[in-house]
């Protein structure tokens, strides 16, 4: 018997197969289940409205939740919430301009450091990590092809310049409860 380790890889083509919620990063498979907690979704609802509402006057810009992003062959993913500036066919397969990721239990390393570098990679202009225990957003922007920490958001309001609009965005409105 060998000693080698094996690993399979997959394609989008398998992925489009699978039941269940799942990503495909570099032919690697992760489960998204169990679903999301209570206060994951409600971050996530709150990032969404304030982004949709910022976007109302932009067409040519959408905010979108929880939707595949087929970044190549082998890298299928779910951003939590995330603005394109451009118009989608059936699938989204071009990189958001823009993408905010809850942190969960299940999902910091994933988010911190996988997504991290497949975003930078793909030329994500933005990325926000947010931390629902501590009322934190760590925010990211690519500068020359890496990303330099922009700061650390909590009650702040931030200007993002993407291709084709600039809207603001209020950190402290996704923690209010009202």
């Amino acid at each position: 018997m060998s000693d080698l380790a094996y690993s399979e890889k997959y394609t989008r083509k398998d992925h489009r197969q699978w039941s269940g919620d799942w990503e495909l990063i570099h032919g690697d498979a992760y489960a998204m289940s169990p679903s999301p907690a209570f206060i994951h979704q409600y971050i996530s609802l709150r990032i969404a409205r304030q982004l949709d509402e910022q976007l109302e006057h932009f067409p040519q810009c959408h905010a979108v939740i929880e939707t595949d992003v087929t970044l190549s062959e082998d890298t299928v993913v779910r951003p939590d919430s995330m603005v394109i500036c451009y118009e989608p066919d059936e699938v989204l397969n071009r990189a958001p301009e823009l993408v905010f990721e809850v942190v969960s239990p299940t999902s910091a390393r994933r988010d911190e450091i996988l997504k991290f570098d497949l975003y930078q990679t793909e030329g994500v202009k933005y990325y926000a990590i947010v931390y629902p225990d501590s009322h934190k957003a760590k925010l990211f922007e690519l500068v020359e092809g890496k990303y330099r920490k922009i700061a650390d958001f909590s009650d702040e309001t931030v200007k993002f310049g993407l291709s084709a609009c600039t809207l603001s965005f209020d950190f402290s409105f996704i923690w209010r409860r009202k």
